[in-house]
């Protein structure tokens, strides 16, 4: 026995007694305090040590877990003040961290090249398991590479091409097949990554912090539609309030981004999780507000989002009592009033053509209620019939096709809007026939199909009144385009 009586020496011709391991606290806490002479210390440090250091203890996950959390706040992008406004000079700051994002982004993927090799030891009896390990880095390596995977003022070539490989790696480490199966889990049992990524997030996507690390927002915004049906309905909780937070913001990116955030819940939430708790009432005044910007990208997000979220709302108001009532005036109805005004006085060709692009869709959402809005619908359609929006002429196609469906859903109320809207037709494909614009050959061919389609959808609703008044118009044209146009009405049944 030695003096400490705690280990019997070796006899005569006996083996030295083998080299004690040290604890897994002890290698994690060395490697922690290598962090301060930069990641190629931590490196080293990693490659001399044996995979089993890792495992061995029962705090060692923990100690995993913070040794990946400082490594990621290493290579942070530099912050920024509290409205998100980055300050003077940050040239050399962005490159030195995206240099420091290589060193990191390195060392994350000989952790799990060490953790791998682990995992591969546990065949052999005794030794220590290597998931409760892995699952506490996993959601730490995931925020860094998705910190550095895209084009951003704080990344470079070589750190996003880091950041790609560690993220392949990471997916392949966890036994997964894509991204979104290491968010979602494999099958439907398993719980994904998912839960402890928005952990990670929740405290920097507050009111008071989520502008100050640039990063976070894109984090969220890049992992968010990885998840989808039937996955992303338990995390409601957890990813609404940030896609709400980012699309108040007075930035019109992050408005956009926001905006997109709250589409994919709306699509891929279930619609009565959604109204519980008044949460999808919530969402609609949230972008509602927007509907008075003047940004075309923002306007076109808002509207996509709103035509999948205003059937919710619907449905959950008929589940309220309207079933036996007249109709009341729906969101739907709020939506399109307020759309019609900002379109009747519009003179930017960008909104113009993000409106008369949606416009359909509202009409055909409303069915035969569009004929509340008849009146000021058809000053919007006459007065966008009249203008040229460019080559591809976006806005007026749109406005045709707005047009083709109101008379569809509202024909017995056409009869007496025929005079203005025949005139303004005519007037339109006289208009594209012999405009020497720049507009290309098949622009004008579906401009022309279209307005033809109209006048014999006119036609059909008002018993061969359009047929009577073309005939003099017939006869007195001299060309040949239009005479086929007019040619075509006469021949419809």
């Amino acid at each position: 026995m030695d003096a400490g009586g705690l280990r019997p020496e070796g006899g005569p011709g006996q083996p030295p007694p083998p080299p004690s391991v040290p604890s897994a606290e002890q290698v994690l806490l060395q490697a922690r305090l290598s962090l301060c002479d930069g990641p190629g210390a931590l490196r080293e440090l990693l490659e001399a040590a044996d995979p089993r250091w890792l495992l061995l203890g029962p705090g060692s996950p923990a100690a995993l877990g913070e040794l990946a959390a400082a490594l990621g706040e290493s290579a942070a992008p530099p912050g920024r003040e509290q409205d998100g406004s980055e300050p003077p000079g940050r040239d050399r700051e962005h490159a030195a961290a995206a240099e420091r994002a290589q060193q990191v982004g390195a060392v994350f993927a000989l952790l799990l090249k060490k953790l791998e090799d682990a995992g591969r030891s546990q065949e052999c009896p005794g030794a220590p398991a290597v998931g409760p390990a892995l699952s506490r880095v996993l959601a730490h390596i995931y925020v860094f590479a998705v910190t550095h995977l895209e084009e951003r003022p704080w990344t470079t070539e070589r750190s996003r091409a880091v950041a790609r490989e560690l993220l392949e790696l990471l997916v392949r480490a966890a036994g997964c097949a894509s991204v979104a199966e290491f968010l979602r889990g494999k099958d439907g049992d398993e719980e994904g990554r998912f839960g402890a990524v928005m952990g990670l997030l929740k405290q920097e996507l507050t009111k008071d912090t989520w502008k100050r690390n640039p990063a976070t927002k894109h984090v969220f915004c890049w992992t968010l539609p990885h998840v989808t049906r039937p996955w992303l309905g338990p995390h409601l909780e957890r990813v609404l309030p940030p896609s709400l937070l980012i699309s108040d913001d007075f930035q019109e990116e992050n408005k956009v981004l926001g905006v997109q955030c709250l589409h994919h819940v709306v699509l891929n939430v279930p619609g009565a999780d959604l109204c519980q708790f008044n949460r999808a009432q919530v969402v609609f005044h949230a972008l509602y507000n927007h509907l008075y910007s003047r940004e075309a990208p923002l306007i076109q997000a808002v509207l996509l989002c709103l035509l999948d979220l205003l059937p919710i709302l619907e449905r959950s108001q008929r589940h309220q009592g309207h079933q036996g009532q007249v109709r009341p005036r729906s969101q739907c109805d709020e939506v399109l009033q307020l759309v019609l005004t900002h379109m009747e006085g519009e003179h930017r060709l960008a909104l113009r053509r993000v409106y008369g692009g949606i416009l359909p869709a509202f009409v055909r959402r409303l069915g035969i209620l569009v004929v509340r809005h008849l009146k000021r619908l058809e000053r919007v359609i006459l007065g966008y019939l009249e203008v040229s929006d460019g080559p591809e002429e976006e806005a007026r196609l749109g406005i045709l096709e707005t047009l083709q469906c109101t008379i569809e859903h509202a024909w017995p109320r056409m009869p007496c809007r025929l005079p203005v809207l025949l005139r303004a037709l005519l007037r339109l494909i006289w208009d594209v026939h012999t405009d020497p614009g720049p507009t290309p050959e098949p622009v004008r061919a579906t401009l022309l199909q279209r307005a033809t389609q109209c006048l014999i959808l006119l036609d059909h609703c008002s018993r061969g009144q359009v047929k009577v008044l073309l005939e003099g118009v017939y006869s007195s044209c001299e060309e040949n385009r239009v005479q086929e146009c007019i040619r075509k009405v006469q021949e419809s049944t």
